[in-house]
């Protein structure tokens, strides 16, 4: 088979697009034959070695496509079923392993490739919404990248919590597509001091919890524009990562709660994978939540798709077809 390999950390050219060895899946074990793969953050500190990973190896974790073979023991899926998941060992490839308790099958109304943009960005969206923070009616959050995969799937589903959305995004264009997910209100981050407007927007009382995936570059302006015990809810760093921060900032801010979370820890169980990931399947299929695909390539366009994302061009899901 096909598949991206990465044997030093570098820049974009060091994915490789290379032949190698279809896997055999072991006891519990599930193999896929992909149809599409996720394009991430994180396979882009995995490439820089911002996040250490044992050389050579092939990115990516999320996709989706079709149970070829099962190992012993698997009870969860069978061969034929149509399958998404986030925890995939290599999705940049044609065939990919995937322990089958982290399978979720898709369901016939929706196809594979809007499955695999939604597994992890959708994901990221409801627990961002539902735990970390659970939105309610009247609450009023600020959301980063709105027009991008997360953020736009964020924020429609913070509308449909009762919340008001203020949309930071960079350009007309992506003011237009985060109105279209539900914004309430747009912040120019390239025009507009974000904290200002934040506060602006609220009467001067700031926003209940910021959902911040760009790190370094707004991290201060994230602390202030939040009410007294507000939230930051820092979940991801596209601009790099923050500096240490003594934690008396907190306090001194107005009492204020700051997490750092992760998918993994909110998916914890089988039951509470399936339960995000069905939610998500059935918003979609009742025309509930919009998922927009931005740009698809082939496996060898790796590296092009990673430099896009990197750019912040993304305005939408990025897509590997194998």
């Amino acid at each position: 088979m096909q598949a991206i390999r990465i044997s030093e950390t570098g820049r974009p050219d060091v994915l490789r697009l290379e032949d190698v060895p279809t896997p055999h899946p072991g006891p519990g074990q599930a193999l896929v034959k992909l149809e599409a793969a996720g394009v991430n953050f994180i396979e882009i500190y995995q490439r820089l070695g911002q996040y250490k990973m044992p050389l050579p190896f092939t990115p990516g974790g999320e996709g989706a496509g079709v149970v070829e073979a099962v190992g012993a023991g698997v009870t969860d899926v069978q061969t034929g079923d149509r399958v998404a998941a986030v925890a995939l060992a290599g999705a940049y490839a044609q065939y990919a392993l995937a322990a089958a308790e982290q399978l979720v099958i898709v369901p016939p109304s929706i196809d594979l490739r809007t499955a695999a943009a939604v597994m992890l960005q959708g994901m990221t969206a409801h627990y961002l919404s539902h735990s970390t923070y659970p939105l309610k009616a009247g609450d009023t959050a600020l959301v980063y990248a709105a027009a991008g995969g997360v953020g736009r799937l964020l924020t429609q589903i913070a509308k449909k919590r009762g919340a008001r959305v203020l949309a930071c995004v960079s350009t007309a264009e992506k003011a237009t597509l985060a109105k279209s997910a539900g914004a309430d209100e747009i912040i120019m981050y390239t025009q507009q001091q974000i904290a200002d407007e934040a506060r602006r927007l609220t009467n001067g009382a700031g926003v209940d919890v910021v959902y911040d995936s760009v790190g370094k570059d707004t991290f201060e302006q994230s602390l202030d524009s939040l009410k007294p015990r507000g939230y930051l809810v820092l979940y991801g760093q596209s601009s790099g990562p923050v500096a240490p921060m003594n934690p008396q900032t907190l306090n001194a801010k107005g009492s204020l709660f700051l997490t750092r979370p992760t998918l993994a820890h909110y998916i914890a169980t089988r039951d509470e994978l399936l339960t995000r990931a069905n939610d998500l399947f059935g918003w979609i299929t009742s025309g509930e939540l919009d998922v927009r695909i931005d740009k698809t390539w082939p496996l060898a366009g790796a590296a092009q798709a990673q430099e896009y994302l990197a750019g912040r061009k993304s305005q939408g899901k990025l897509l590997l077809l194998p």
